[in-house]
């Protein structure tokens, strides 16, 4: 039985840590920081601090607001 491909935003996160080097965990931890700031303020805080780019930082805030109800 093949098994279930990973999609929607966890589908970023083997190149996600591949290329920043940091586990989904790591920014997780950031993203409960700037909790309080809408979605795009979110993805801007991860593109301007860490450099990372828009789809990675949208995917990032996207699971991480499905997974604590915001």
């Amino acid at each position: 039985m093949a098994e279930k491909k990973v999609q929607g935003p966890a589908s970023y996160f083997p190149s996600i840590e591949k290329k920043y080097g940091k586990p989904i965990e790591h920014w997780m931890k950031e993203l409960k920081k700037v909790s309080k700031l809408a979605h795009m303020e979110q993805v801007a805080h991860l593109k301007g601090k860490f450099e990372m780019g828009h789809g990675h930082a949208n995917a990032l805030v996207a699971y991480f607001r499905t997974k604590n109800g915001v």
